[in-house]
Parts: C-alpha cells; structure tokens; sequence
C-alpha cells in the first residue's frame, strides 16, 4: 500500500514515469477563428516563455516543491487518515438519450469527476480535462485509483463539439481516454505544446487548436480564451515544463464560465476577473494541496479567494473526490470549502457526480460527503489543518 503511494506521490509531483520530446507547433483548423492579441498586464505577457525552450511561473512569490527527501520521510512517519472513502461514493448514471433531452436554450454543467466537466452550452456538447481511465497514471497497474467509476462511458458519450485540456499531467490529459474519443470530437484546445500529445495518439492536426495564455478561439457561438495558472508540466523525467498550463474562459450567448485547471493563488486571478468578470460559475480546483507544494495547488482558503477575485456567482470546487493525490483526507477539501463558502456567503455548488446543474437555476447543494464519513472526525480534521 505504502508502495503504491510513494508512486502516487511521484506521478503528481514528478508529471509523470515517461519520456516525452515535444515541439511547440501545431496548424489552426481552417474553422476556428483565433485571437492572437494579449491581455495588456504589468508584466510582460511572454515572460512565461523560457529564453532556451519551455515554460515558467513568474509570480514573484513562486517556490519550487519540497525535495522529494523530505515527502518521504513524511510518507514514513504520519499516519494518514481516511485518504480514500470507504463507503461508495453516490452518483448519478448518464446515458446518451438523456443529454440528447437536455434542451438547447438551457446551459448545463455536469460534474463527471475530479477535473473531468461535460458542458452543454448553446446547444453545444463540450468535455474539459476528460479522464475516464481507473488510474490517473502512466501504467494501468499501479498509481492514483478511482474511488468511482465516471458516470457514463465513453462508448455512450455523444458526439463532442469540443474538448478543452489544461495541461498534460495524467490526471488531466489520459492517453487511453483521448484514443477513444477524438473520433468523434470535433475540435481539441489545448495549450501549447500538448498538441504533440494528442498527435502521437492519433488526433489529427486539423482537429487541434494550441493556445498560448490569453490567446482565443471561437467554435460557432462558443468563445474560448486559454488564461494564467500558476502550475507546471511535464508527463516524465525529462520534460518538465515543455508544454504549457492553463485555465479557460468559456462564454456562450447566455453565460460565461471559468474553469481553473490546477494552480496555486497567485494575482492572476484577479487579473482574469478584471478582464473577463464576473462569471456566472467558476470550476476551481480545490483539492490536493500541501505544505510541501503551496505554490502550485490552492488550499480551500486560497480557492475561494479566487472565485473572489475572479468575481464569480457561484463556485463548484473540483480536482477532490476522485482520486487519492496528497496527504489530506479525500473529503477535507468539501468540508473546508463548505464551511469557507457558507461563513463568507459564497453560493457552493457541490453536486452529487453525474448530476445535471443548470447553470443558471442550480439547486441547492447536499453536503453528500457528510453521509460516508464521522462527523465529529471531520470536524476536527478541518480544524487542526
């Protein structure tokens, strides 16, 4: 168990067991309009880009992740606590027919797990960051498990307009998941680099849209603007940061979304809501966060003053749930947001996976963690953090 763990740990913080060599190219689809322009920023917008190849944070504030000595000896000497639910997580089963109901004059968001989104927006059907494999890992044998199988298959998915990926770490960007869907997306954008991924797997290059930070595209009525996280890259030992990080501006003729991608709290959230706000729902990662690695996951404070900054209506905390990638418990992050969003009167969106939200009259949210753990135990969790 603990083997498997330490791998875990080496997966997430590492990017990955492979190798990979990436170019920095890719061809615009001929019917994807591009915005080439910038954001106008204090900073230099290309200071991102590395002088000799590759990608960095520039956030004065930013710190590189602790040695991997001292994650070790931690996972030797703490004992952890309910890092993975031991009741069945609830969710909602998905089929084909019932998305093909959901009416075009309504913009929907279904939670499918983890970081992985289905949109319905303007009667288009989008994934963000889809992840159906049992392991976000290189092998199929070991590293990070589901706790719950993704609330519909791939084989019954529809037909997908597009698919949004915000970096190439495995629980984001899954081999296996993308082989079998590009068949039958129509548009894939990512960020730059990580089109070579998707070309060695078979995706066609006029299927593939690469952007840099806040550069945008345009697919119909749909509006995509690829936007600043404070992350990192790389899917082996010898591409770290080859490929770029990102967050998305979603509009559609009636709402505008955020979905963060994975980033530690750095101002670029406020720079985007000044941009771009306020959203009608921001998707925030909020989970997997640890004092040996502040500068590039969120704790649940930093989470909510991002959807702050970012002036958000509504939050919905995603990157918890589904896969065991820190020290914490799998539901402290729920409860910490909970307790956060409810004490600053922040409306939470928490719905159970597989649930089908409209945008824009979602219901109230259950607390559906609270029904598979202790209470009075995570209470105390929470507050000894």
């Amino acid at each position: 168990m603990k083997r498997k763990y330490l791998i875990s740990l080496g997966i997430i913080l590492g990017g990955g067991m492979l190798t990979s060599n990436l170019i920095n190219s890719s061809a615009a689809p001929a019917d994807l309009a591009t915005d080439t322009k910038t954001a106008q920023s204090s900073r230099d917008p290309a200071a991102h880009h590395k002088p000799d190849g590759g990608y960095q944070n520039t956030a004065a504030n930013f710190t590189e992740n602790s040695g991997m000595g001292t994650i070790l000896m931690r996972y030797l000497t703490e004992t952890r606590v309910d890092a993975s639910p031991s009741k069945a997580i609830p969710l909602m089963s998905l089929t084909r027919e019932r998305l093909s109901t959901l009416p075009d004059t309504q913009d929907s968001v279904i939670r499918l797990g983890h970081s992985s989104i289905l949109l319905k927006i303007s009667g288009q059907t989008w994934l963000i960051d889809p992840v159906f494999s049992n392991r976000a890992s290189p092998f199929s044998f070991i590293g990070p498990k589901r706790f719950h199988q993704p609330p519909i298959s791939l084989t019954d998915l529809p037909e997908i307009d597009g698919v949004l990926i915000s970096h190439d770490h495995y629980d984001h960007l899954d081999e296996a998941s993308i082989k079998q869907l590009h068949h039958k997306v129509r548009r894939f954008i990512v960020p730059l680099g990580v089109e070579q991924h998707l070309f060695r797997w078979g995706v066609t290059r006029d299927k593939v849209q690469s952007l840099d930070w806040w550069q945008s595209v345009t697919l119909d009525d749909i509006y995509i603007t690829a936007t600043p996280t404070q992350h990192f890259s790389g899917r082996g030992l010898l591409d770290k940061n080859q490929t770029l990080w990102a967050s998305y501006v979603i509009q559609s003729d009636k709402s505008k979304l955020f979905f963060s991608g994975d980033s530690g709290y750095f101002d670029g959230f406020k720079a985007i809501g000044e941009r771009f706000g306020p959203f009608d729902l921001t998707m925030i990662e909020t989970g997997a966060y640890d004092k040996d690695w502040p500068s590039i996951h969120m704790t649940p404070e930093q989470s909510l003053q991002a959807h702050l900054d970012l002036g958000g209506r509504q939050m919905m905390p995603i990157h918890n749930g589904t896969f065991d990638l820190a020290f914490h418990s799998w539901y402290e992050p729920l409860e910490r947001i909970a307790t956060l969003a409810a004490d600053a009167d922040t409306p939470l969106v928490t719905p159970v996976v597989g649930q089908i939200l409209d945008i824009h009259n979602t219901p109230e949210s259950v607390a559906w963690w609270r029904e598979l753990v202790n209470l009075p135990k995570l209470a105390l969790a929470a507050q000894n953090q």
